[in-house]
């Protein structure tokens, strides 16, 4: 099969998947494409998985860039067998391209002879907040569920809005990590001693960590408002450490808060070894406004890390009882779960071991690709008898 993947400008879970999809069709006998931005095939480094990477750049607003890259995936839709684009962006961009409406429509300029290429796209994040930002993406949106032939969703919620907008047939994807590893108490204990002492903390201190992109819809500003709230009510010498892995646009804002909220928060910027740092947390927090299947929770779960979670998007049905779910935009909440769980070493000890069974229970990279294979195979035509 030839497969045409199509992604723009994206932060790492969405890189990640797109390479891991990449790398698993090429290895098992498909010829794929990827069109996306240099920075992406540089960042992720599509070259080494074997795909024909074509520098096409997805999801520039300027007009003349959003033509020149509809004509270059109009160029590249025309050889693959199917269209899998990743985000509305880029899927919008992609369902134009591969024909300009819906099934059995020629693409813009062609003849009206000219095959149209069927479309998959993956939805992997709901509306932005903003009304300017929102506005664009309902747009995309739209367009995405009016012209694709399969909308996949990373979650229930993300099937459910495609569906209620039209689009004519949907799917949960599947995403796994391909970094998720397996970790037994006695390599947490080792993690958390190594941790420690690379930092510099204090061998009795609790260790409350987050990790990911350090953008508006992780949240982690409240995650720091909630760690003063422990610290400040925290007997003297008992005050948790907040370590915040990961890079992006609010790091200088998120320093500067959490230098103003008193108590030690440790910012490691990005690192190579999250599933590691995640094996030495006492706890671990997501404090996001939206998630799909969120790899850093996979491999916490795995890490059998103990998990404090904001309930949006996919999170209750990922962790499905391996963690403690708190309502998103809540300091308070995150706050009371946390110090709850720092109080309680059983309670620890028994998320932990759901976290592991959990684990056991996730999809696997074969899972997925058997998933996407049976989605192109769902939009290909019927062979001709």
């Amino acid at each position: 099969m030839r497969v045409l993947l199509v992604v723009g400008v994206v932060g790492g879970g969405v890189g990640r998947h797109v390479r891991q999809l990449a790398e698993d069709l090429v290895s098992s006998g498909h010829q794929v494409v990827v069109a996306c931005p240099e920075v992406v095939a540089d960042r992720f480094d599509l070259a080494a998985t074997g795909a024909t990477v074509r520098p096409v750049e997805v999801g520039v607003a300027a007009p003349p860039a959003w033509a020149r890259a509809l004509s270059g995936l109009r160029v590249l839709a025309r050889g693959a067998d199917v269209v899998h684009a990743h985000g509305v962006r880029a899927g919008a961009a992609a369902a134009l391209a591969a024909g300009g409406g819906r099934r059995g429509t020629p693409p813009p300029g062609d003849a009206a002879s000219s095959p149209r290429t069927p479309v998959v796209v993956t939805s992997h994040n709901g509306p932005p907040s903003g009304r300017s930002a929102g506005l664009v993406y309902a747009v995309l949106e739209a367009a995405v569920c009016r012209r694709a032939d399969l909308v996949l969703g990373v979650s229930a919620d993300l099937v459910e809005r495609a569906r209620r907008r039209g689009a004519r047939a949907t799917l949960l994807a599947v995403v796994p990590s391909t970094a998720a590893a397996p970790t037994t108490d006695a390599q947490r204990h080792d993690a958390a001693r190594t941790l420690r002492a690379e930092l510099g903390v204090a061998p009795t201190a609790a260790v409350v960590l987050t990790a990911g992109r350090l953008a508006e819809q992780k949240r982690v500003d409240l995650l720091v408002e909630a760690h003063r709230r422990l610290v400040s009510e925290a007997r003297p010498g008992d005050a948790p450490v907040l370590i915040v892995a990961g890079d992006g646009p609010l790091a200088g804002e998120l320093r500067e808060q959490a230098a103003r909220g008193g108590g030690e928060v440790r910012f490691l910027g990005h690192r190579d070894d999250v599933p590691a740092l995640l094996a030495a947390a006492d706890v671990v927090v997501s404090s996001a406004d939206w998630e799909g299947q969120p790899l850093v929770l996979q491999e916490a779960l795995a890490a059998g890390a103990p998990l404090v979670a904001t309930d949006v998007g996919g999170t209750a049905d990922l962790l499905d009882g391996a963690g403690v779910l708190v309502p998103a935009g809540s300091p308070g909440a995150l706050a009371r779960a946390v110090s709850g769980l720092l109080a309680d070493p059983a309670a620890r000890a028994d998320l932990s071991a759901r976290a592991r069974a959990r684990a056991d229970r996730l999809p696997s990279r074969q899972d997925a690709l058997d998933a996407v294979l049976t989605a192109y195979r769902a939009v290909l035509p019927p062979p001709v008898a």
